[in-house]
């Protein structure tokens, strides 16, 4: 059968006419993030099924599988939820996402799960998708869950529990007045960015190692002094940067080849930001090193929780 020209119909479909004037429907597909599973690494605890409200994973022959591209939203929930790091994010053809069929889901799993659907999307500023949600609820005469905070709002993007909140008229205690001046760097070396990185750099001999994600340091105001001194700095972010494989390749050779003393982690309380500490964890254990890690993490507010 020759098929013929694809006429647009929405955001979700197409529909294909052939030479007889007879009509298919088919998927409309677009280049957008969505997540990736490594099956090597997947060892099918399904620790990520019941962080994806959508109801986009299963556990299939042992392995978590995608079982449905338009149930994906990309956003990485099930991300901070997986103890091997087999879960990332990438950029490709995929279905369109469709939260009418996410709602189909959403709704037979029960009020739990409602609420927290709709939290994820407005957790992650998704207000199209959210509007979609709350017209199906409505359609469905199902109760719409209520925000425990009317004050929040969502961020454009981030991953569960990174809920937009201004600070500004917050009332704080008023720091000690600063002497003058620039207050000193403790950097001790560059690049930083793991991706950067030679894990045969001199300033890695022999040192401690501190392992911040990328937002440590934009909240925590006394990174430097409190965190960073005397250390030899390496920084990335579990969520947005990608091979994954090669940073834990990387990290372990530092570990391994450099006779590390200890390792200070400091990554973000937002969920996808664990992947900080399970990334160091992992290259000691390949590395075949005793190295001590101290782990802190930190609050939204720039304070050690």
């Amino acid at each position: 059968m020759v098929w013929g020209a694809r006429e647009v119909t929405g955001c979700n479909e197409y529909k294909i006419s052939d030479n007889k004037n007879n009509i298919k429907k088919g998927t409309l597909t677009m280049k957008r993030q969505i997540i990736k599973i490594d099956e090597e690494k997947c060892n099918g605890c399904g620790g990520c099924v019941p962080n994806c409200p959508e109801g986009a994973l299963q556990i299939i022959d042992g392995k978590a599988r995608l079982v449905g591209e338009l149930l994906c939203d990309g956003l990485g929930a099930c991300i901070g939820n997986c103890p091997q790091g087999a879960i990332t994010i990438e950029e490709r053809e995929a279905e369109e996402y469709d939260e009418r069929k996410v709602m189909e889901n959403v709704v037979k799993a029960g009020e739990n799960v409602i609420t927290a659907h709709i939290k994820h999307l407005k957790d992650h500023g998704q207000h199209e998708d959210l509007k979609q949600a709350m017209d199906y609820l409505k359609e469905h005469n199902i109760s719409t869950p209520k925000s425990e905070d009317k004050n929040e709002e969502p961020l454009p993007c981030g991953c569960s529990g990174t809920m937009m909140k201004d600070f500004r008229n917050d009332k704080v205690e008023e720091a000690q007045e600063q002497p003058a001046g620039a207050t000193k760097s403790e950097l001790r070396q560059w690049p930083t960015q793991l991706h950067l990185l030679n894990s045969a750099a001199p300033y890695f001999k022999e040192s401690d190692l501190l392992v911040a994600a990328d937002c440590v340091a934009f909240t925590f105001a006394d990174f430097h002094r409190r965190f960073l001194k005397g250390k030899t700095l390496v920084m990335f972010c579990p969520k947005l940067d990608s091979n994954m494989d090669m940073y834990l390749e990387k990290l372990t050779a530092i570990i391994r080849d450099n006779n590390i003393k200890s390792i200070t982690v400091v990554k973000m309380e937002v969920p996808c930001c664990s992947g900080t500490l399970k990334l160091v964890e992992q290259a000691v254990k390949n590395s075949k090193k005793n190295v001590v890690i101290k782990d802190y993490t930190i609050s939204i507010r720039g304070d050690i929780v």
